[in-house]
């Protein structure tokens, strides 16, 4: 156990514990030789007995030891005392990337290519070294006090590939590239890849792919498309949305060839960001499919090691990526700590047992996902959704076209009917359709149908079924003249804020404004509720504004500390990566906290005059510190 005060390599003082992940415990220190503040980074016990690991953690550290950059939190030293592994990195005082993102929901595009360019900048000067960061994530993006932004962690993920747990599962699996997700070949486009997610976080407060496990996530990276960024961020440049995307394929081909021909557009899209100047190849094959291109005697051992890629521990803790600050292991990121708890204190005969166990568990794994996968090539299953030509039913009868939809794969529940006026088509028909014909489409995709007239029932029948043909034409003609001064307004609760206003507008409804509450059911960038409800009448050109989901809110706290010494003292909070002083007497408050309760440090250092010279002196030999936990007060 390592405690303050302690020295590492007869240099490295030991000033207070910062992090802790599933392979290493990370320190404050000072480098009494340079005189500065240090992280020493220390391998875990049972890590550092695996002697082949330790030669490749040591040998990728030295190597990503060799860079030097503005960008980049850089790595002093490496070493070993007494069977204990560490690596010496800066000390950079600030939050990481992910804590700003929470506390800002959403990144203006300014800010967010500057942060983009500044990380782009660390990752060029690694790539052409030929290191690969291989876990570009907000994490391990650091923003300091002085608003410099640093990218911590160079080579070090690769270093786990010799232990059994595998490396490119070891980052948070929201950020891996489809290649890294089906453990192919890694090259700096994985690194483009990753930096493409983290601006897509930025600009749009969330992660393209989410879900229950870390299986599902990365399946999603493999097969799934994402949501356009502007869906959640409709004042998002163009220029910004295409370079996302681009960064984005799915095919490591699509994507910028270098991480230098990225940075330029995203300087480019600094200066002129609604130019659209971003060009993106086109697929071989249409429609980027990763599976498709590969040839029938290479199906088997890609599905095979896609197996394997995704046949870790669903146990994972998903959280923790999001309570990570600075320091926190790059290894630990949604690896749940129970794994470290496996090898404690156990004997080998126990190992053994429990690595004939896994290995059995895995093969069946392996099976079960290759059989899904090779399932999903050849159709047998329907992972998500299975994909349909959209057919033209314009100008077909509604019930023709809901026909005919079902047909060839839409659930009836999918398709959604708004009607409107119109001179063109009878009542009843078709006249515009939310997706176009010829165009490739999930089954699982929602589809609008316009409908000319309006809702059935709300137009007057008074004329009997007998009624001449005059007398409907007149009727037709009357309801068309007064449905021209009203209209009836949808129900747009739910939909994206873009959405809504569109099938607003669509209506002949104009709205006016909007404004945003946080919301528990609510996705955040839906509408909660619209000024006007549902199915009343109203004329044309009514204003409506709407209430738009800001998400739920997260409960914060405030925390009240004051100095409990005769004089000024240190404070420190490793859970938030905070620390401070405290004059004597003095109360602080700290405000906007995610977390209820908190770990406190005091550090006291008694003080003397000299007499003869009035200086003021410290007794470092009589220096003073004091934990306990406080809770925070609600906001």
């Amino acid at each position: 156990m390592i405690t303050q005060g302690v020295f590492i390599a007869d240099r490295y003082e030991v000033i207070d514990r910062v992090g802790a992940g599933g392979m290493s415990d990370v320190y404050r220190a000072k480098d009494h030789i340079l005189g500065r503040e240090v992280a020493i980074k220390i391998l875990k016990q049972e890590f550092s007995e695996d002697a082949t690991f330790v030669a490749k953690f040591r040998t990728e550290a030295q190597s990503a030891a060799g860079l030097e950059h503005p960008n980049i939190v850089n790595i002093y030293d490496v070493g070993s005392e007494a069977g204990m592994y560490f690596i010496v990195m800066e000390y950079v005082e600030g939050i990481t990337l992910k804590t700003y993102i929470e506390k800002k929901g959403q990144l203006n595009f300014k800010e967010a290519i500057s942060i983009a360019i500044q990380v782009g900048r660390g990752i060029e000067a690694a790539h052409q070294k030929g290191i690969i960061h291989r876990d570009i994530k907000p994490q391990n993006i650091i923003i300091s006090t002085e608003g410099k932004v640093k990218v911590t962690d160079f080579g070090i993920a690769r270093a786990a590939t010799s232990n059994t747990i595998h490396a490119d599962v070891m980052g948070s699996v929201h950020y891996s590239s489809p290649e890294q997700a089906r453990n192919g070949f890694v090259d700096g486009k994985s690194d483009i890849y990753s930096l493409g997610i983290v601006m897509y976080e930025m600009v749009t407060g969330r992660v393209p792919f989410d879900g229950d496990s870390t299986v599902a996530i990365a399946i999603q990276h493999l097969q799934e498309e994402m949501v356009l960024p502007s869906a959640y961020a409709p004042d998002l440049p163009i220029s910004l949305e295409k370079i996302i995307m681009k960064a984005t394929m799915k095919s490591p081909d699509r994507r910028y060839p270098t991480i230098s021909d990225m940075l330029m557009d995203l300087k480019k899209a600094l200066v002129s960001p609604n130019d659209d100047f971003v060009t993106i190849a086109d697929a071989d094959l249409g429609k980027t499919q990763v599976i498709s291109k590969i040839t029938p005697e290479r199906d088997e051992s890609l599905a095979k090691r896609a197996a394997e890629a995704l046949s870790f521990n669903d146990d994972f803790d998903d959280e923790d990526e999001y309570e990570d600050e600075y320091y926190d292991d790059d290894y630990d990121d949604d690896y749940d700590d129970d794994y470290d708890d496996d090898y404690d204190d156990e004997e080998d005969s126990k190992m053994d047992k429990i690595m004939t166990i896994s290995g059995i568990v895995a093969a069946i794994a392996i099976v079960v996902i290759l059989f899904a996968l090779l399932g999903n090539i050849f159709g047998l299953f329907n992972f998500s959704g299975k994909k349909v030509t959209m057919i033209d039913v314009v100008g077909e009868q509604y019930e023709t076209a809901v026909q005919e939809l079902t047909d060839i794969g839409f659930k009836e529940d999918k398709i959604v009917v708004s009607y409107e006026d119109s001179s063109e088509y009878d009542d009843g028909t078709v006249t515009g359709q939310s997706v176009a014909a010829d165009k490739e489409v999930s089954v699982n995709t929602s589809i609008r149908l316009t409908v000319a007239g309006e809702e059935s029932g709300s137009s007057s029948s008074s004329d009997s079924s007998s009624s001449s043909s005059s007398s409907s034409s007149s009727s037709n003609s009357e309801k068309t003249t007064d449905s021209s001064e009203t209209v009836t307004v949808p129900d747009v609760v739910e939909l994206t804020q873009e959405e809504a206003k569109q099938v607003l507008t669509d209506k002949g409804l104009v709205v006016t404004s909007t404004t945003q509450e946080y919301s528990d059911n609510i996705e955040s960038g839906c509408v909660i509720s619209q000024s006007v409800a549902a199915d009343q009448v109203v004329a044309k050109n009514t204003n409506i504004t709407l209430v738009i989901s800001k998400g739920k809110k997260e409960t914060t706290y405030s925390y009240s500390i004051t100095n409990p010494y005769d004089g000024e003292c240190s404070f420190s909070f490793a859970e938030i990566n905070t620390t401070g002083t405290l004059d004597k007497n003095e109360t602080k408050v700290l405000s906007n906290i995610p977390k209820s309760e908190l770990t406190i440090t005091y550090t006291y250092t008694p003080t003397y005059t000299v007499d003869a010279t009035g200086e003021t002196q410290q007794l470092t030999d009589k220096t003073e510190t004091k934990t306990e936990t406080i809770y925070g007060t609600e906001n």
